[in-house]
């Protein structure tokens, strides 16, 4: 399948469905489980899409059960990395880097003069734009 075309069918609530079982990549899930999970009103809604995504061939289906066979990244979750069971923003690296650069520059800074106020303006900002940035990702995620 092209990603053109599972972007194209990855959205609303089958991505929510997809997220759902990226969390739980080891794990089979059921209809049920997965109506209660993301509070849909029935499980032939929750099948529906889960069967969108075998359709995809993104997961199989055993005895009713689904199991993630193959993660993409494309939309919205080409911003996030999966480590095991979370899915963290890709900016919160670069911004817990900028923080603990700027706590190192300030627990090393000895006369405050011009260019090292011009470097505690720049690492601010950085800080502060990329937390804003994993911050907007993470309101992003489905």
């Amino acid at each position: 399948m092209s990603e053109e075309k599972i972007e194209s069918v990855l959205k609303g609530n089958t991505l929510r469905v997809y997220w759902f079982l990226l969390t739980k990549p080891e794990e089979s899930v059921g209809a049920r489980e997965t109506q209660r999970a993301l509070k849909f009103s029935s499980p032939a809604l929750a099948v529906y899409h889960l069967d969108k995504l075998a359709d995809l061939r993104l997961v199989d289906k055993i005895n009713g059960e689904y199991r993630m066979t193959k993660t993409v990244s494309v939309g919205v979750l080409k911003q996030f990395v999966r480590i095991g069971t979370l899915m963290v923003p890709r900016h919160f690296f670069y911004a817990t880097m900028f923080t603990s650069l700027l706590v190192f520059y300030l627990t090393q800074v000895r006369r405050f003069e011009f260019f090292s106020a011009f470097g505690l303006l720049v690492a601010f900002l950085a800080v502060a734009v990329m937390w804003y940035e994993a911050y907007r990702n993470w309101k992003q995620k489905p």
